[in-house]
Formats: structure tokens, C-alpha cells, sequence
């Protein structure tokens, strides 16, 4: 890569950290401050699907803005309006007003997301769309690590503080985005779709694209992952009577390794045997973790197999993104955007299934997620789409 290149990939990554870490650093505070203003666990759930339903609302808005103003403009509004999110929560004196702030906060992203791989796509080659994705999952991965680390840290200074500096960084990053980050998209694209058709229809157009299969893994990969994630805690805590400290070190240590594999393994896969063969070799990889799951004995084997899960995904993450962008052609901001849109339905499903799962049977959210697995599996294997080398010649890269 270029000078230049790397310049903008890392306040894209900068920014994307800061969207991530936005949400992440108001998780440690979130019992706290709910136990003030006399709320629970209904208001917890709701603060998280609240944001993930307003991010799946509005992502193929966002993605189809992206195609016809550009780039840039979805990119600062999207992280003004994380900013304003971060305000409202930090002034609400009332459930209604944290509500209101996260549905904000989940409209912020699904304008920036989408806008941010689009970016990539226009200042990378096909042979560098892996390493730009890869770079940008990895500070995403970091975001998600750090966040509720610098909120909890923050929380010493008052219960307040996380939200203060989270909305005063994402105003500064705003500022400084707007003077320095350049248009990267070239010419506008063309809306072909209905600027304002329904979300329905959105998803039912994705359906005749050639990028429609990758969309789908995409979400069930998301539903595995969260519903994984949902019931991590609590399933070590019942079965092996893991502490608090070690369920901690657990997530940090899982989120860690992603963040290594997206920063220095992807990119060399990828060349290595393509994008097709590293999507296939880690979904069995996936597959073969949670059969594992089900069947650990201790804490060190279950961690042992988590970080095997977590490192899979954290490939498959970057892959399926680069697969979608080298065959949308023009349609970069669609394409993102309803990627970001079949990730929310996922982020929104997995947790509820799984919830509901672990109720009835600790095993059953693994079970589930197995068998949900398999049919991926073999639903990848008989794939017949769009070769990427055809994907290639049409990106024009």
C-alpha cells in the first residue's frame, strides 16, 4: 500500500474504533446507572436490541446514501450523530431518553459502517481488499476488547465520566474527519433501487444479487457468534463455577487473538488459497468448536475451544466482507449496507434463541448453533456463485 493509502485506512480504523469502543465502554456502568434511575435486566435487553434494531432499520439507507452523496458525507454524520447519542445518554434522566440515545447511536453506525467499507473498497486493488477489510475488522475486534475496559477504568472518576469522554472523543473525531479525510469515491452512483423503498424489499432485491449467499453466512455466522457470546458466561459459571475474573479473562483473551489474526493472518491466507477455500476451511473449523463445546470437561478445555471459535470467526469476518465488496461492483454502499443490515438480524436473533435455548438446556444454544453450522457447511460447498475473478474484471481494479 501507499503512503496515502495507509494514512486513510488508519483514521478509518480510528474511527471505527471509536464507533465500537462507544458502545462497549458504557457496559460496565450500565447495572450501575439502571439501578439509579430504578430499572433491570428488561432495561439492560432492551438497550442492546434497541441499537441493533435501529442499525438493521437504517443500513441499507445508509449504504444506498453512500452510493449517491459519497463517502465522506455518511462517514461524519455518521460519527456527529454517535457523538449526540453519547450526549443524550449522558444527560437522560429517564429510561425513554437511553432508549432514545441507542437508537440514535445504532442509526450512527448504520450510516458510518456501510460508508467505511465502501471507503476501502474504492482506495484498495482486488489483491488488497482483504488486508484493508481485515485491518478494519481488527479495530472494530479492538473496540469491542478496550471499550468496557476504559469504562470501567473511567467509572472510578464518576459513574458519568465513561459517557462524557466517549462523546467528547467521537465530536473530536467528527472535527477532525471532516477536514482531513478526502472523498474517495470517484463518480456517484446511480440509484437503481427505490431510494425509499422498504426494508422488505431491500432484503428481497439482495436476494438476486450475486453477493446473496456470502450475505447469508454472514448472518448466521453473526447469530452463531452472539448466541455463543449470550450464554459464554453463564454456562461456564454453571458447568465449571468459572469466577468472575476468569470469565473476564476469557472474553479479553478471545477478543485479543481476533484482533492478531485480522492484523497479520487474513491478508496472507487469502493469497495464500483465496477466499473461497479460507471460507470453507474456517466455517468446519467453527463447526468443529462448538461440537467441542458441547463436549468439554473442564474450564481450560472450554477456553481452549473458545479461543479456537472466536479465532475462526475473527477470519471469517474479513472474508466474507472482501467476498461481498469484490462482487458488488458499483454497488459498494448497497452491498456494505446490507451486509451491516444481515449482521444486525443475526446480532438481534442469536441472543434471544440463545437465551431462550439455555432456559430449557445448557447444551441447547450449542446444539442449535452446530446443526445451523452444518447446513451452512454444506450450503457453501454446493455454492455455485460468481467466481471472484469475474468479480474482479467488473470491480475494474
Amino acid at each position: 500500500m501507499t503512503s496515502d493509502q495507509r494514512k486513510k485506512l488508519a483514521l478509518l480504523m480510528l474511527n471505527m474504533f471509536i464507533a465500537v469502543g462507544s458502545f462497549g465502554i458504557i457496559i460496565p456502568i450500565i447495572p450501575a446507572y439502571l439501578k439509579e434511575i430504578g430499572q433491570g435486566g428488561t432495561a439492560a435487553g432492551l438497550i442492546i436490541a434497541i441499537f441493533a434494531f435501529a442499525q438493521f432499520l437504517v443500513s441499507p439507507i445508509g449504504g444506498k446514501w453512500t452510493d449517491k452523496y459519497g463517502r465522506r458525507p455518511l462517514i461524519n454524520i455518521g460519527l456527529l450523530t454517535l457523538a449526540i447519542s453519547m450526549f443524550i445518554f449522558y444527560f437522560a434522566d429517564s429510561i425513554w431518553l437511553l432508549y432514545l440515545s441507542r437508537a440514535i447511536g445504532g442509526i450512527g453506525c448504520a450510516f458510518l459502517i456501510p460508508a467505511i467499507f465502501a471507503y476501502v473498497a474504492d482506495i484498495t486493488t482486488m489483491d488488497q481488499r482483504a488486508k484493508g477489510n481485515s485491518f478494519i475488522s481488527a479495530s472494530m475486534s479492538l473496540g469491542i476488547v478496550i471499550g468496557p475496559g476504559i469504562g470501567g477504568f473511567l467509572a472510578d472518576f464518576g459513574l458519568k465520566t465513561p459517557l462524557l469522554v466517549s462523546a467528547v472523543v467521537g465530536l473530536l473525531a467528527f472535527i477532525v474527519s471532516y477536514f482531513t479525510l478526502a472523498e474517495s469515491q470517484e463518480e456517484k452512483v446511480e440509484i437503481l433501487q427505490d431510494e425509499n423503498s422498504s426494508m422488505m424489499k431491500d432484503i428481497l432485491l439482495s436476494v438476486k444479487k450475486p453477493f446473496f449467499i456470502p450475505l447469508i453466512i454472514t448472518l448466521i455466522m453473526s447469530f452463531g457468534l452472539m448466541s455463543y457470546e449470550t450464554v459464554l458466561g453463564l454456562y461456564v459459571d454453571d458447568k465449571f463455577g468459572a469466577t468472575p475474573q476468569e470469565i473476564a479473562f476469557m472474553v479479553t483473551s478471545t477478543g485479543l487473538v481476533g484482533v492478531i489474526m485480522q492484523l497479520f493472518v487474513v491478508d496472507r491466507l487469502v493469497k495464500t488459497i483465496g477466499e473461497v477455500n479460507v471460507l470453507k476451511l474456517f466455517l468446519v473449523v467453527t463447526a468443529s468448536g462448538f461440537f467441542l463445546s458441547i463436549i468439554a470437561k473442564s474450564y481450560t478445555m472450554f477456553f481452549a475451544i473458545s479461543l479456537l471459535i472466536f479465532l475462526a470467526t475473527s477470519i471469517l469476518r474479513p472474508v466474507l466482507t472482501t467476498l461481498i465488496s469484490k462482487m458488488a461492483g458499483n454497488e459498494q454502499g448497497f452491498a456494505m449496507g446490507m451486509n451491516n443490515a444481515y449482521m444486525s438480524i443475526g446480532n438481534i436473533m442469536g441472543p434471544l434463541l440463545a437465551g431462550a435455548l439455555y432456559d430449557i438446556d445448557i447444551l441447547y444454544p450449542f446444539i442449535a448453533g452446530l446443526i445451523i453450522l452444518i447446513f451452512t457447511i454444506i450450503l457453501t460447498f454446493m455454492w455455485k456463485g460468481i467466481k471472484i475473478q469475474k468479480a474482479a474484471l467488473k470491480g475494474g481494479h
